[in-house]
C-alpha cells in the first residue's frame, strides 16, 4: 500500500485574486438526498494528538514512509495523557496522517498506524480509561483492487473513477489519493464497511481529511490536485458517511473542506468541520495574526483561528454543527496571555480542545490546559458568538452566550500589539440589570456589575461567568 501522507505542514498561501474574496461562498445546487436526524448531539471533543510530533520530524527531514511511533513511545504518551490531561476531560489520543496507514488483514481497512496495531492501540487506551480517534477517510481506498466488498458482488477496484460519470478536471491525475466514488456500485456499501471495521476495533472518533480534492479537486495553494468528482457526487459521499457513521456511534470530524453554500452540506452531515488552516508551526499567526481580515472563497477560508471561528460563528450552536480551530500547541506561544487566549477562544466558540504538545515539550503549560471553570464550558457544551462576525471589526473581539442553567459567559480578547480598553454595557448582551461577575482565569470573584470593564493586555483576554 502507498503511504496516505496528511501534509499537515502544508501552507496554503493567500490568494490576492480578488475571486476568491467571500462573503459566503458560492451556491450550487443539489438533488435529494437522505435526511440523518439527530447527528448534532454531541458535545465538542477534548483530546491528544500525534500532530506536533509528526510534524517536527517532517520539519526535520525525516520521510513519510520512515516515520512511526513505537508501541513503547505509545505507552509513554498514554500514561502521561491518563495521568496530567484525562482528569480535566481530555478522554482520548488520536492519530494523524504523515506515518503510513496499513491495512494488513483481510478487509481491507487500516488495521496498523506504522508499526502500531490499532487493536492493540485501543486496547492501550482503553487501560488506561481513554478513547481512540482515528485519521482516515472513508473515502481513501488502500487495499489492493481485487478485495471484495462485504456482502456484495463488488470489489475496491468497483470504487475508482470508471470514466463514465463527468469530472472536473478530466486531464488531472490524482495526487495522493486514491478515492471511492460516491456514485459507483458498491461505494455505499464500503463506507458501511469501513465504519463497521472501526466499530468493531473500539474506535469513536474518525477525522477524514482532504475533502475539497474529492469535491473539485482543487487546492488554493498547490492548483489543481486531482479529477473533482463534483457537487453531487460529494454531497452524496457525506450522506452515506452520517448515515454509517450515525448507525455505529462514531463522531466523525469533516477536514479541508471548501464549505461552499454556507456549509451547507457539512453543517448537514458532519458533526465537526474545520473552519481555518492546519496548525502548522503554530504560533500567534495560527491563533490571530495570518491572513488577519481576510475570508476566501474555497479552501482554507480563513488562515488564523479567531477568523476562523468568527466568521462562520452564524453556523454553530447548541445542537449545531461543531466548528474545528485545529490543533494547539501552546509550547510555541510567546506567553502567557497568547496561551491564555488560544484555549479561551476554542471554548468561547464551542470547537474542540485539541493538545498537540507533547510530555516533553508541553513545559509547565498544563496548566492553561487544566483551567476546570474555563473547560466547564466544553461538558455544558456551550457556544458562544461575536457581538459582530464582519471580520477584523471591534465587536469581533467580543463574544459572548449562555449555559444551560442560564449563566452567561462574556470573552474579551485583543488581538492587537497594545492593551485594550473595554466597557460593554450587559444590555449590549440583551442582559437587563445587574450579574455578579467571576473572571475564569483569575478564580476571581469581581461583584456585581452592570457593564464589563477591563483594561486587556495585547494578545490577551478576559473571559467573565455572569450570574444572577
Amino acid at each position: 500500500m502507498s503511504t496516505v501522507a496528511a501534509m499537515g505542514a502544508l501552507c496554503l498561501s493567500a490568494c490576492d485574486d480578488d475571486n476568491y474574496k467571500m462573503k459566503y461562498p458560492p451556491r450550487y445546487e443539489l438533488p435529494d438526498l437522505p435526511v440523518i436526524e439527530g447527528i448534532h448531539t454531541y458535545k465538542a471533543p477534548m483530546y491528544w494528538s500525534v500532530y506536533e510530533y509528526c510534524y517536527e520530524l517532517e520539519q526535520n527531514g525525516v520521510s513519510n514512509q520512515d516515520m512511526d511511533i513505537s508501541p513503547a513511545e505509545w505507552d509513554k504518551i498514554i500514561d502521561w495523557v491518563a495521568r496530567d490531561l484525562k482528569p480535566h476531560g481530555f478522554d482520548m489520543v488520536c492519530t494523524d496522517g504523515f506515518i503510513p496507514m496499513l491495512a494488513n488483514d483481510k478487509s481491507g481497512y487500516m488495521t496498523h498506524y506504522g508499526s502500531m496495531s490499532i487493536k492493540d492501540l485501543v486496547a492501550k487506551a482503553r487501560a488506561k480509561g481513554l478513547k481512540v480517534g482515528i485519521y482516515d477517510n472513508p473515502l481513501w481506498i488502500h487495499a489492493p483492487n481485487e478485495t471484495p466488498i462485504e456482502g456484495t458482488d463488488y470489489t475496491f477496484g468497483d470504487l475508482y473513477y470508471n470514466h463514465n460519470g463527468e469530472i472536473m478536471n478530466p486531464s488531472a491525475e490524482n495526487k495522493w489519493f486514491n478515492w471511492a466514488v460516491a456514485e459507483n456500485p458498491g461505494t455505499r456499501e464500503y463506507i458501511d464497511g469501513f465504519f463497521k471495521h472501526y466499530k468493531e476495533l473500539g474506535v469513536e472518533y474518525i477525522r477524514m481529511d482532504f475533502l475539497s480534492w474529492y469535491e473539485d479537486g482543487k487546492d488554493r495553494g498547490m492548483g489543481i490536485v486531482g479529477h473533482g468528482y463534483g457537487r453531487e457526487s460529494y454531497a452524496r459521499a457525506l450522506a452515506y458517511i452520517a448515515e454509517s457513521a450515525k448507525k455505529y456511534g462514531i463522531f466523525t470530524s469533516l477536514v479541508m473542506p471548501h464549505l461552499y453554500n454556507d456549509a451547507e452540506v457539512e453543517a448537514r452531515y458532519g458533526n465537526m468541520v474545520r473552519i481555518v488552516a492546519d496548525t502548522g508551526h503554530g504560533h500567534w499567526d495560527h491563533i490571530s495574526a495570518k491572513d488577519r481580515g481576510q475570508s476566501y472563497a474555497n479552501w482554507p477560508n480563513c488562515n488564523n483561528q479567531f477568523d476562523g471561528f468568527t466568521y462562520w460563528s452564524h453556523i454553530a450552536g447548541r445542537d449545531k454543527v461543531i466548528l474545528d480551530g485545529d490543533f494547539l500547541r501552546l509550547n510555541t506561544l510567546a506567553n502567557d496571555n497568547e496561551k491564555m487566549t488560544s484555549v479561551s477562544l476554542q471554548l468561547m466558540a464551542g470547537g474542540p480542545v485539541t493538545v498537540a504538545d507533547q510530555y516533553n515539550t508541553i513545559g509547565d503549560n498544563l496548566k492553561f490546559y487544566a483551567n476546570d471553570e474555563l473547560l466547564a464550558l466544553n461538558a455544558d457544551r456551550f457556544v458562544g458568538k461575536p457581538l459582530s462576525d464582519v471580520l477584523n471589526s471591534a465587536d469581533s473581539n467580543i463574544w459572548y452566550g449562555q449555559m444551560s442553567n442560564g449563566d452567561y459567559v462574556v470573552g474579551l480578547f485583543n488581538r492587537d500589539e497594545n492593551a485594550k480598553t473595554f466597557d460593554i454595557p450587559l444590555s449590549r448582551l440583551g442582559i437587563d440589570g445587574e450579574m455578579k461577575a467571576r473572571d475564569l482565569w483569575k478564580h476571581a470573584d469581581e461583584g456585581s456589575v452592570s457593564a464589563i470593564k477591563a483594561t486587556v493586555p495585547a494578545h490577551g483576554c478576559k473571559i467573565i461567568k455572569l450570574t444572577k
